[in-house]
């Protein structure tokens, strides 16, 4: 790729003989001389060769050409002016980018309502969002994959922060056979029928966490899989509150009426990386992760 021609001061100098209304302005407002902002602009209409202003009467005004190319230029130095500060934030210590390992079970709004009150904080750190299911998320954790994770399962060797409950609810299709019983259904009734269960995503040592043993289970890579293969008619789960509310209230799931433990209140944990101290902007996100774990 050849080199610009066009220094990024060179577009800025362009945009204050347009933006001050003329080379005697600009000059007096970058602090140069008005000959040298006349020799700037030149040497730029030659280097790129075409014409950017054109005088009117005593006004130099923006060729057609101009127009365009200075809309352009106006992008590339926020751009660059952005890229030095973020440098510089760099330099102080800010991270480029936290890696966030969330169990697919924790709500999404909670998570949503964080990461956008982080964004105007951010100053250009980027997020990479990785979603697992129970061991996968310690799984990364202790490989040391992720600077925050959030997880149901209580980790050996860090330090949890407490967050808000998520409710998990048995439900099955109103015309699931679970629901014609006349009577609350037991753990005999529920052993009789499909049970859908997600698949922990963990490699090492993967867990069936809420398989009561049913004759019959399908497992599932996804919460969304689950929730849409059991409203259908297929078996029975036990499904985040936050991923069922819907089919609820459309009534293509009905919530299993069990004598006890139709509704389950799990904990969530959030864990920062023990091999090193967290960061500023890690920091800023690990906060607004616990104050926004009750959205």
């Amino acid at each position: 790729m050849k080199a610009p021609r066009v220094t990024l001061d060179q577009w800025r100098t362009l945009q204050a003989v347009v933006d001050h209304g003329g080379f005697a302005q600009a000059a007096e407002a970058l602090h140069r001389s008005q000959s040298s902002v006349s020799y700037t602009v030149g040497k730029m209409q030659e280097q790129l060769g075409i014409a950017l202003l054109e005088i009117e009467g005593r006004k130099a005004v923006l060729t057609e050409a101009g127009e365009v190319l200075l809309r352009r230029s106006r992008e590339l130095v926020s751009r660059a002016s952005q890229l030095e500060q973020f440098a510089h934030t760099l330099d102080q210590g800010w991270e480029a980018e936290i890696r966030l390992v969330v169990d697919a079970a924790y709500p999404t709004e909670r998570l949503a309502a964080a990461l956008q009150a982080f964004m105007p904080q951010s100053r250009g750190c980027r997020v990479q969002l990785r979603e697992e299911v129970l061991s996968g998320v310690e799984e990364r954790l202790i490989g040391g994959h992720a600077d925050l994770a959030i997880s149901g399962l209580s980790i050996t060797g860090f330090l949890p922060q407490q967050l808000n409950t998520v409710t998990f609810i048995a439900v099955a299709n109103p015309q699931h056979p679970l629901h014609q019983l006349q009577r609350q259904p037991g753990v005999q009734d529920l052993e009789q029928h499909l049970q859908v269960v997600i698949r922990d995503s963990g490699q090492r040592q993967p867990r069936d966490t809420g398989w009561l043993g049913a004759e019959q289970r399908w497992t599932v890579t996804s919460l969304s899989t689950a929730a849409q293969l059991v409203a259908s008619g297929l078996g029975f789960a036990w499904l985040p509150l936050q991923q069922v509310e819907q089919l609820i209230a459309s009534g293509r799931l009905l919530p299993l009426p069990l004598p006890e433990g139709g509704r389950r209140e799990h904990s969530m944990f959030l864990y920062s990386a023990r091999d090193r101290q967290p960061g500023p902007a890690t920091r800023i996100l690990a906060d607004l992760l616990i104050s926004h774990s009750n959205a």
